[in-house]
């Protein structure tokens, strides 16, 4: 069977056995076939090639040889110790990746983190000048409000309050696509939302983005250049061994924290957290 998806306007092809299917979050990126889409291969197997080159990044959850600018991706569950890699990604050339993967984790496709992490599609956008960003999203008087911080502060409960109290849009739960169209900042679909099972294939222009912390009232403060780097890179999707990546990601993450507004909110959970972020875009603060 034969799948044809666009992320970004990057197009590919996906091929693999008829009794695999995509996830539906995964589905709501589907498009026309081209015929000159980047492809991917999936075989089911559980021999998987010899690497190639030498290794560049090794961690408990993927190993990673370099062949030059070819990468091959071994891939593990995150926080299991010694586990066997459940899949191989390698790349053939500049426009085809084989994709290997073990029979015993078919049913671990249905999970939109597992099944995209077959296609190092970070890999592919940073080609594209986009950067993904672990982040709610929600669409409020057309405009993006982008919450980001580490898992478990809040990110999905703010979005949660602007939905209930601004009657916003939630279009994303726990990522976004960060890229400019147009010259204007977007923030845009991605086909993984984490637990929020809330996701949806939508460009909107980029209005802010807020850092949160969990504090005991509400306060907002609009972050410098430096600061608001700092604070974004690390929420950001960046291949660290890949000196080439990690250059031009910073350069991107330069030129958007000078172009959009960066603020951090130190937040309860009512509605007057959503007050003073809301007063502070008003005022430009």
């Amino acid at each position: 069977m034969e799948f044809s998806f666009s992320v970004a306007d990057f197009r590919f092809s996906l091929r693999c056995p008829d009794f695999i299917r995509p996830p539906e979050n995964f589905l709501k990126f589907s498009a026309e076939p081209q015929p000159d889409s980047y492809r991917y291969t999936l075989t089911l197997t559980n021999e998987f090639p010899s690497p190639v080159g030498t290794v560049a990044a090794r961690r408990d959850d993927i190993l990673v040889y370099r062949d030059g600018t070819r990468e091959t991706r071994y891939l593990h569950y995150h926080g299991i110790p010694e586990s066997t890699a459940y899949a191989c990604t390698r790349e053939d050339d500049e426009n085809r990746t084989s994709v290997f993967l073990r029979p015993s984790v078919l049913e671990d496709l249905v999970y939109d983190t597992v099944f995209t992490s077959l296609f190092s599609l970070e890999r592919r956008m940073i080609d594209r000048d986009a950067l993904v960003l672990h982040s709610s999203y929600i669409r409020h008087e057309g405009q993006a409000i982008l919450f980001s911080a580490p898992s478990g502060t809040g990110k999905s409960t703010q979005a949660g309050l602007w939905e209930q109290y601004r009657g916003a849009e939630q279009l994303n739960g726990d990522r976004s696509l960060l890229r400019k169209i147009s010259g204007v900042w977007h923030a845009c679909g991605w086909p993984v939302c984490g637990s929020s099972e809330i996701c949806n294939n939508a460009d909107t222009p980029l209005r802010a983005i807020v850092m949160l912390s969990q504090g005991q009232s509400n306060e907002i403060r609009r972050l410098g250049t430096m600061p608001a780097f700092s604070q974004l890179y690390t929420q950001f999707t960046i291949n660290r061994w890949n000196r080439e990546f990690q250059t031009h990601a910073m350069d991107l993450i330069e030129t958007l924290v000078r172009e959009v507004p960066v603020y951090h909110l130190s937040c309860t959970i009512s509605e007057d957290a959503v007050n003073c972020l809301e007063n502070a875009l008003q005022c430009g603060l």
